[in-house]
């Protein structure tokens, strides 16, 4: 069978083996360069295994933390007319991979939503590992079926109260345009929260704790996104960030259950995944964020923020003021709020509508860059400080 790019929106439906495996490989070098991870877990779950931040984080507590891993994700098998999806040729590559340094990591398929996959991963747990250590949860899904009451929720990214005029990239054309979205209602918040809150995060650590499955001095992360101020409209300030506010309290219960270090809900930077593309001004705002942090030797992929986030050796306590509602528990610093990193950003977005971007590739650059210090901004809290960043999110 021949392969060929298959695009529908911003979706490419089509997926090549050697590609894949190719870039799992290329992930685990740069894991083995960066060297060993002391006191990292050793039984680890990844909920959403298959690609982004949750592949990395399988990737670094195997190469680098030594660790024996469960993963879960809902990826499609290949046929004989139709390729499988980018997730499960990835996770296939892991597998062999990890196999090779004697290590046996276990995948489920399937909808991680269900409580049958609950029920079927917790007797995996017993078979393989008696007890987990660390649980990521890094799923990022448009729909979920409630198991209680059997009723599927489909999520929608809106603004809320009124109607929000943004610039928009259309990542078929390449063409940048003017788009108005209209506010959410109740009911479709409510299901976006249902879908992309917390409560499946929480409804899983609720039964892998009844089940015996949770070893003393367990940790859950969740991973989230905050972005800058020109997100803010669709994002943080829209149906997204209601589901945020669930989220974190979500935490707050698990940690009321677990202990104060139980569960932490941790703020990455942008990346291209399918997940971040299908949100309006994000195209625009990452293709633009990618160059100026790329300039200012700033810019991460997944692989390189989980590595850094498992590493205590990079890891600072901080305590803030916070200028946002919701208390994240921990989370790393993100370059892309660096106020020299803010002001090029800047430079660019005001230049792209007017056709001049030239005119800041080189003059902008070496202006901030020869006046750029050491700046650090990191955000949290619950209206007071909190600390957002931990010394190590496996120290006890």
């Amino acid at each position: 069978m021949i392969i060929e790019p298959r695009v529908r929106g911003f979706i490419c439906t089509t997926a090549h083996p050697v590609g894949c495996a190719t870039n799992v490989r290329e992930q685990i070098a740069y894991v083995l360069k960066q060297g060993p991870i002391a006191d990292c877990p050793k039984r680890v779950a990844v909920l959403g295994c298959s690609t982004g931040y949750g592949l990395a984080s399988r990737i670094v507590a195997t190469f680098a933390g030594g660790a024996d891993t469960i993963g879960v994700s809902l990826e499609r098998e290949p046929s004989e007319k139709r390729s499988a999806s980018a997730g499960w040729y990835n996770n296939r590559a892991f597998e062999i991979e990890a196999e090779k340094i004697g290590r046996s990591p276990l995948t489920l398929e399937g909808d991680a939503f269900s409580d049958e996959m609950k029920k079927d991963f917790i007797e995996r747990v017993r078979e393989k590992f008696g007890q987990l250590d660390l649980l990521v949860y890094s799923m990022a899904a448009p729909v979920r079926t409630d198991p209680d009451t059997g009723k599927t929720y489909r999520s929608v990214i809106k603004p809320l109260g009124a109607p929000v005029e943004i610039k928009t990239l259309d990542t078929e054309t390449g063409e940048v345009f003017q788009t108005t979205l209209e506010p959410a209602n109740e009911e479709q918040t409510a299901a976006t929260v249902a879908v992309m809150g917390g409560d499946d995060w929480k409804r899983w650590i609720n039964q892998l704790a009844d089940a015996g499955v949770l070893a003393p001095g367990f940790r859950t992360l969740n991973y989230t996104y905050i972005g800058s101020e020109l997100t803010w409209p669709i994002y943080w300030n829209g149906t997204l960030g209601r589901a945020k506010v669930d989220l974190d309290s979500k935490a707050q219960a698990i940690r009321g259950r677990l202990g104060a270090d139980a569960a932490r809900v941790v703020a990455l930077k942008a990346v291209v995944t399918q997940a971040s593309s299908a949100i309006p001004v994000v195209p625009l705002y990452g293709t633009v964020l990618f160059k100026v942090m790329k300039q200012l030797g700033l810019h991460e992929g997944c692989i390189e923020q989980i590595d850094r986030l498992f590493d205590k050796r990079c890891l600072t306590v901080f305590k803030v003021k916070t200028q946002i509602s919701q208390s994240l528990g921990v989370a790393i610093a993100d370059p892309a709020l660096q106020t020299g990193m803010g002001l090029l950003f800047a430079f660019y977005m005001l230049a792209l509508p007017l056709g001049i971007f030239f005119l800041f590739f080189v003059f902008a650059p070496m202006l901030l860059l020869s006046a750029l210090g050491p700046t650090i901004s990191v955000r949290s809290g619950a209206g007071g400080e909190s600390p957002i960043i931990t010394a190590s999110i496996f120290s006890k």
